[in-house]
């Protein structure tokens, strides 16, 4: 099985995106752990979906 690209990480808080390729967090801090948009980020990539996905738990923080 290949390694994922992004994969969720919980730190203080709730949960972060790292990304392996870059070494780095991604996106922002999120409350609840965001399956639907790592799900997209390591699949299709579909561009729309990921920033109606972003929005959603964005939405979720306030």
């Amino acid at each position: 099985m290949a390694r994922r690209r992004y994969v969720a990480r919980g730190v203080d808080g709730g949960y972060r995106i790292w990304e392996n390729r870059a070494r780095r967090w991604w996106g922002e801090l999120y409350e609840l752990c965001p399956d639907e948009l790592l799900n997209e980020l390591n699949g299709t990539r579909n561009y729309a979906k990921i920033t109606a996905l972003l929005r959603k738990y964005r939405a979720q923080k306030r």
